[in-house]
């Protein structure tokens, strides 16, 4: 494939052959060595997350992000263990085998490297990073932008053809060390730093982006811009048209709760309400 680069196209358009995409989250449950993890067979770990893929994309989502959701309380990137790349990489090759849809990959927190390996080596479209550019003081301390260091490893693994989804203004941390730059200065130093598209996020994991924030993010960037927490059925409506697409997991799960395991029904009816969003903009 050939590299990808957001001068001359749409890396959403590339990777999922439409706009206004609808990713599921693959929240993996806690990998082994992580604080949660229960001492079972890694095999339960592996078919729950097939499990939770397959209800997503029988429910009808467009693709899919893994992630060490489970690890927390989450490590900064250079201490992450060998065993988490390696447990993501099985558990998303076995969904690659079994599903017919882009993925993506993100390890928490903010370890694009090894996301980028896994991709790699998994056949993976692309991954997400937290913290692409700038720094921010986030749950596990002062996490800086990995931008310069990954960009270079990906063309050391000829890995150009994977995309970088990027947060700006990331949730789960304060923003005081960039506190004097307004949030579209940030979202353009993503984009200079050769993000591929940007997310918008809330301020936790199932917390709504404003749509005031999404406005401005839209008017600071020509790159594709995505969500990144809190889409219900409720608020898709308003948002989705302002959008290329959205990263949804929380309110696809039972009860609504992002531990707990994807309802194929739940996705069913979110799906249903996208479709009737998608019909409305191609009226």
């Amino acid at each position: 494939m050939a590299a990808i680069s957001h001068k001359d196209q749409n890396v959403i358009n590339n990777i999922f052959g439409k706009s206004k995409v609808i990713i599921g989250v693959v929240h993996c449950p806690p990998m082994p060595g992580t604080p949660r993890y229960r001492h079972s067979d890694f095999i339960d770990t592996i078919d729950r997350a097939v499990q939770d893929a397959v209800n997503y994309v029988q429910g009808g989502v467009d693709g899919l992000i893994i992630e060490n959701h489970g690890d927390i309380p989450f490590l900064k990137p250079d201490r992450i263990g060998h065993e988490i790349s390696a447990g993501l990489a099985v558990i998303t090759d076995r969904i690659r085998q079994k599903l017919d849809v882009p993925v993506g990959i993100n390890v928490l927190a903010n370890a694009a490297i090894p996301a980028l390996a896994i991709a790699k080596t998994t056949g993976a479209a692309f991954v997400r990073v937290n913290q692409w550019a700038n720094a921010y003081v986030a749950n596990e301390g002062i996490i800086e932008g990995e931008a310069a260091t990954v960009l270079r490893y990906r063309a050391a693994i000829d890995a150009d053809d994977i995309a970088i989804f990027a947060d700006a203004h990331v949730k789960h941390g304060a923003h005081a060390i960039v506190a004097d730059r307004s949030v579209s200065e940030l979202v353009r130093d993503v984009e200079f730093f050769d993000a591929d598209a940007v997310i918008c996020t809330g301020q936790r994991t199932g917390d709504a982006a404003s749509l005031d924030e999404i406005r401005e993010m839209r008017a600071a960037t020509g790159l594709p811009l995505l969500v990144g927490s809190g889409v219900t059925p409720d608020n898709i409506g308003a948002m989705l048209p302002l959008l290329d697409g959205v990263i949804v997991a929380s309110t696809l799960k039972r009860d609504g709760v992002w531990w707990n395991e994807v309802e194929e029904r739940r996705v069913a009816a979110f799906m249903e309400r996208v479709e009737t969003i998608r019909a409305e903009r191609a009226a």
